[in-house]
């Protein structure tokens, strides 16, 4: 049934949403995490990645998280002498986190959720429309 195929689609599409919100939050958490020893590295930046995946007993291609990865851009410093993690220097490295850009991941996150679940919605209501044609 296709509305079955439908509602499988949506929801590997929330599933991996909530993945992406998950990580999200994690690095909003951190972003002021530094390093317990001088020199040592921050929290690194998490970034999810997505693939399809063929859901052969449905026959429909899905999307699943293939890798929470670690984001490889460079620790900003910021001078702060008095931090147990601070250089000679008086450095600090600091998370490579901008909250900015993670909000907006986070509002794309959330709306790809919320299409997501609106079909999820819809689906639902065709079938209890079409059940209770048949009853």
């Amino acid at each position: 049934m296709d509305l079955e195929k439908s509602l499988a689609i949506s929801a590997s599409g929330m599933q991996a949403q909530t993945t992406r919100l998950t990580t999200i939050a994690q690095n909003l958490a951190n972003q002021d995490s530094t390093g317990s020893a001088p020199g040592a590295d921050p929290y690194q930046r998490k970034t999810v990645s997505f693939a399809d995946k063929m859901d052969r007993a449905l026959g429909v291609e899905l999307v699943g998280v293939r890798a929470i990865g670690r984001d490889r851009a460079a620790f900003p410093l910021r001078y702060d002498p008095a931090n147990p993690a601070a250089d000679a220097q008086g450095y600090v490295k600091m998370p490579n986190v901008n909250a900015l850009v993670e909000l907006a991941d986070m509002r794309e996150a959330e709306r790809s959720y919320q299409a997501n679940l609106s079909v999820m919605q819809t689906a639902r209501g065709m079938l209890t429309r079409t059940i209770g044609m048949l009853r």
